[in-house]
């Protein structure tokens, strides 16, 4: 997979992908993110990306120039599956959405910033627009790296243990049941003795009765879903 992100912010995104399992991925080839300068396209004498809003009103809102030159240039290069909008209004991101996602080839990650993007890149540039919750952040990096950290970590070796991805939560449309390590007990807390007892059948029925729980009262709505 090839994600391709455009940002106002580049060194925003520095150290996410340059540790852990991102940029193992990344060493081993089975991920390419390479984050884009929209400074880099633009044609006015300071490098700017944004201007002030037609009709008045506060803020300042990126232009439509710098970002389609950006894309038509990236698209020269290579055909890509979806061209993606961080924004707070686009489709939520769950764990179904990062699966169905995480064989995509090539993607665009557009990061907004200001008082958002000029609404003719919404129009006629974006394919799919994502949203990782109802709030509002100062720019779309963090969501950006999100979202590549959700597809990535799916796609198969980027994991040590490959079932790993499989059971975190709401694989099965559940949070993921209590874990445990090393020492059994600590400080007078035990470690549920049916993880000790080596019986794989009661060990997954306990996780599964446990994530049962834990989602009825935590996030009650997903028994809804998977019902």
């Amino acid at each position: 997979m090839r994600i391709d992100i455009l940002t106002a912010l580049p060194r925003l995104l520095d150290s996410y992908f340059n540790e852990s399992i991102l940029l193992r991925a990344r060493q081993k080839g089975l991920a390419e993110v390479v984050v884009h300068d929209l400074r880099d396209f633009s044609e006015d004498k300071h490098r700017r990306v944004d201007d002030y809003p037609f009709g008045g009103g506060a803020g300042m809102v990126m232009a439509v120039a710098p970002i389609h030159k950006a894309i038509v240039h990236l698209k020269g290069q290579r055909e890509y599956d979806e061209v993606i909008y961080m924004s707070p209004d686009g489709e939520p991101l769950s764990q179904p959405l990062a699966n169905r996602m995480s064989s995509l080839r090539n993607l665009i990650i557009l990061c907004g910033h200001y008082k958002g993007v000029d609404e003719r890149v919404r129009e006629h540039l974006i394919t799919r627009e994502i949203s990782i919750g109802d709030y509002v952040l100062s720019g779309g990096e963090l969501p950006a790296a999100v979202l590549s950290d959700a597809l990535i970590r799916l796609i198969p070796g980027v994991l040590g243990d490959e079932t790993s991805a499989l059971s975190d939560s709401f694989q099965d449309g559940l949070v993921a049941p209590p874990v445990y390590t090393r020492p059994e007990e600590y400080n007078g807390w035990k470690v549920p003795q049916v993880l000790l007892s080596g019986h794989e059948a009661r060990i997954q029925e306990w996780r599964h009765q446990q994530s049962m729980e834990r989602t009825r009262d935590r996030r009650p709505g997903l028994l809804d879903e998977v019902s």
